[in-house]
């Protein structure tokens, strides 16, 4: 063999030998996600069926999960596939008069497999302008219709009567949004996503579990301080969120009503509680970028009175946050209060996601839209009317976004109206 072909041969060896590892190294993290959202996320029961959705473009990844699943004892895997390339095709082409269409085919398989007693496993990933270039009023539209066909199917998620959990998993456009100058932006976010899903521990598990035993005891001396409410104070923020009467705090995870502790979210640094939708009041300012539907609403903030969104103004994307207070009448109040820690993991990597799941995991934040029964002492003995009356908000949307940072203060407020300090410049008081 000559020379010149010799160091071809070694060449071509070469890189063999790099696709092969970077492919084994792909394998690993799959793995490695398919065992933090089976074990950590859903706790998945052997004889369970699982429901999956996720990006048509995550197919390597959703192989290894349902291969995993089945190795638990999962009896059927299905998977829903999400395609943005198809969501933005609709926009562009469809007629004007047809987004009030809805294949009612997918709520329907959804809801027989929460009423069948299945988990559920959210893969998600999305380009987070997607739509910034559709008309608002159709977006609004869409999530509006979307929301009214899956609300049966959603109450068992609310309602945490299946196992679920949500995860994201990178895909170029996204990617391309947090690291725009570098040559491999998706190996880049799947680092940031292992930092920050504790993935890069030597027992992820070990460390997760650790982890859910903190917020869980957070969670319960919030339980027993009993606060009447939470001032918020910040850079463009005074705000009082009233706290209804019997309300608990959560962190971390949750119980099915067959005793399945599962956790939703992944990652997750909150504790979170119910707001009384009638007691909240004054202004709120945005201190990250909302993600929703395909838009990006920037540097936004919400005046409240008695409850209610009564003015907005954002930078960008104001007519989608509009349509999104639209929805309903629930909509314009708060559902959920939740603290994080500025020092938070997620904080820590430095990065704007552009993704509720990870950002909402990095600052304080509210919710508009319906809140979580599970935070309120009763609620499964009371009826949706006496859930309103006791200040409980209903909505068919429920939509995060964040408030918090190293600049925030939060008390909580007494009974007597006296406050006291739960967190300072962003971290929890000590005192």
């Amino acid at each position: 063999m000559a020379a010149r072909e010799i160091r071809l041969c070694r060449r071509a060896t070469a890189v063999d030998r790099l696709l092969k590892e970077g492919c084994n190294k792909m394998q690993d993290r799959y793995r490695a996600y398919a065992d933090l959202a089976l074990s950590v996320g859903l706790n998945l029961q052997a004889g369970q069926r699982l429901f999956l959705t996720a990006p048509i473009v995550a197919a390597d990844l959703v192989r290894v999960v349902a291969a995993a699943a089945y190795e638990r004892g999962a009896i059927l895997v299905e998977v829903n596939w999400t395609d943005d390339d198809l969501t933005l095709a609709r926009f562009r082409h469809a007629p004007r008069d047809s987004f009030a269409e809805f294949p009612t085919w997918r709520a329907d398989a959804m809801l027989a497999a929460a009423k069948r007693g299945d988990a559920f496993l959210s893969l998600r990933g999305t380009d987070p302008a997607l739509l910034k270039d559709e008309d608002p009023a159709l977006v609004t539209m869409v999530q509006r219709t979307q929301a009214e066909h899956s609300r049966p199917y959603l109450s068992y998620i609310t309602g945490h009567k299946v196992n679920w959990c949500v995860l994201s998993v990178p895909i170029e456009s996204w990617a391309r949004r947090i690291f725009p100058n570098v040559d491999d932006p998706i190996e880049k976010l799947w680092q940031a996503i292992g930092r920050a899903c504790r993935l890069e521990e030597a027992d992820p598990v070990s460390a997760w579990t650790t982890h859910l035993q903190q917020l869980a005891g957070r969670a319960a001396q919030l339980t027993d301080a009993a606060y009447d409410g939470l001032h918020f104070v910040g850079p463009g923020t005074d705000l009082t969120v009233g706290l209804v009467e019997g309300h608990k705090w959560i962190g971390g995870q949750s119980t099915t009503e067959s005793g399945i502790t599962f956790t939703p979210n992944v990652p997750t640094e909150e504790v979170f509680t119910t707001p009384h939708r009638q007691r909240v009041d004054g202004t709120v300012a945005a201190s990250k970028p909302l993600n929703y539907a395909g838009n990006l609403i920037e540097d936004f903030h919400l005046r409240f009175a008695e409850g209610r969104v009564v003015e907005i103004e954002a930078a960008a994307g104001e007519d989608v946050l509009q349509g999104l207070i639209d929805t309903d009448e629930g909509a314009s109040r708060l559902g959920e209060v939740a603290l994080v820690p500025a020092s938070s993991p997620i904080a820590a990597t430095g990065l704007l996601f552009y993704n509720t799941l990870f950002d909402e995991n990095a600052a304080s934040h509210v919710a508009l839209g319906k809140a979580y029964d599970e935070c309120v002492r009763g609620a499964d003995e009371m009826t949706a009317e006496a859930l309103l009356t006791h200040g409980v908000n209903d909505s068919l949307t429920h939509v995060d976004f964040m408030i918090g940072g190293r600049e925030m203060d939060v008390f909580g407020v007494r009974p007597s109206g006296g406050q006291e300090p739960l967190m300072t410049q962003g971290e929890w008081h000590q005192g």
